[in-house]
């Protein structure tokens, strides 16, 4: 039989492949003893091996996410094993970047870009949470390489980048744009979600992360909220805090003189009324991720955590707070990013906010804080619009 040399480990099969490259040499070279057994030191040659292979197929599943079928899933499902994850968990959501030409500065501002993404790789996280609006022209390739350049730190650091499909993702200014042109710019960018518009990360034991396109029907029935029943019906039973990672937030501080793109569609309220008749049937603790909005909102509504994190550099937005946003500071511009870090029975969470964005070096404030704990009894906050503060 032929000598075949073990030269690394390229897949998780590696312990497999390992055996088999060892059992060819060993019979090629003849380290049999004469009653069939393998002496000594070649039995501890194979024990090394074997250990390596086992060594390197645990490193390759922390660099990459599994892709595993789940019960209920018309979409792709990922999953990350707690033991590939830090502890405590860590994970960070923010949106509405719009990575595009540095010299393009009044729809976005590159300086404050590159500065969250720096500060967000130097947090270490387990994910990071991209809640749309990644390009400024989801139509133009080149957007995209503009993200790939700034983002480098995040590849270099490994992190693991889940993005949801944002209003920003479907502009270009050539208008043989088409939506197809601007999912492949998407998926290319994301191949890991090639075919997919909405999809599911298994993060360990305890976080499920759904991430929606707020782009398609999030109506009753659709598609899309028929893939999200099955989910959430066959939830893992230690998952402990579910995120919904979406572009277009479902509640929202109410804006007399605002447009409906930005005062809560009925796309994302449809969304919010199903989440409050199936949060109180669950252990999990919802938590709503969103963006759209340029400024950062935070809301308690039927025992579920809204977010609007939309501070990733796009151009700010001013709002005029209602009573039931509980984040009342008056600091403006809000760029920003929301940290989650995982305690024993619940997830200890701040807005991280870029102080002075005209400064020449960054420095960050922590200005909100706040507890998502376990699951209460739902109920409906009395005389509020759902889907919208007023």
């Amino acid at each position: 039989m032929r000598d075949v040399y073990w030269r690394g480990c390229h897949s998780e099969n590696c312990a497999r492949g390992a055996w088999i490259c060892v059992r060819n040499r060993t019979e090629s070279g003849r380290r049999f003893r004469a009653d069939g057994s393998i002496t000594r030191p070649h039995l501890l040659l194979i024990v090394a091996i074997l250990a390596a292979a086992a060594i390197a197929a645990i490193w390759f599943r922390r660099r990459r996410p599994v892709v595993v079928p789940r019960p209920g899933a018309a979409a792709t499902a990922l999953a990350v094993p707690e033991a590939s994850l830090s502890h405590p968990l860590k994970i960070i959501a923010y949106g509405d970047m719009r990575f595009t030409d540095p010299h393009e500065t009044s729809a976005t501002n590159p300086k404050v870009r590159r500065w969250l993404v720096d500060q967000i790789a130097a947090e270490k996280p387990d994910a990071v949470l991209l809640s749309g609006d990644v390009p400024w022209r989801g139509g133009e390739a080149a957007d995209y390489e503009v993200y790939r350049s700034e983002t480098e730190v995040w590849r270099d650091s490994h992190l693991r980048i889940y993005p949801a499909l944002g209003n920003h993702e479907f502009h270009g200014i050539d208008p043989l744009s088409t939506e197809q042109k601007c999912l492949e710019n998407w998926w290319n960018a994301f191949p890991e979600l090639r075919g997919v518009r909405w999809y599911s990360v298994e993060l360990g034991d305890s976080v499920y992360i759904l991430n929606l396109d707020s782009n398609a029907s999030l109506l009753p029935g659709s598609p899309q909220i028929l893939w999200l029943q099955g989910q959430l019906a066959h939830l893992p039973p230690a998952v402990k805090f579910v995120f919904f990672n979406l572009h277009h937030p479902p509640v929202v501080d109410f804006q007399e003189n605002g447009d409906d793109s930005h005062n809560g569609r009925p796309n994302e309220k449809a969304l919010a009324d199903f989440l409050a008749q199936t949060a109180g049937r669950q252990r999990a603790k919802f938590i709503v991720v969103a963006g759209h909005i340029h400024n950062y909102e935070r809301f308690d509504q039927d025992g579920i955590v809204y977010l609007v994190s939309g501070g990733g550099g796009a151009k700010p937005r001013p709002i005029a707070r209602h009573p039931g946003d509980l984040y009342q500071d008056a600091s403006f511009p809000n760029y920003h990013y929301v940290k989650f870090v995982e305690g024993s029975d619940r997830l200890d969470a701040t807005m991280v906010r870029l102080a002075d964005p005209d400064a020449p070096t960054p420095s960050w404030q922590e200005k909100d804080h706040f507890q998502v704990g376990p699951q209460p009894t739902a109920s409906a906050t009395p005389g509020v619009r759902r889907g919208a503060y007023q």
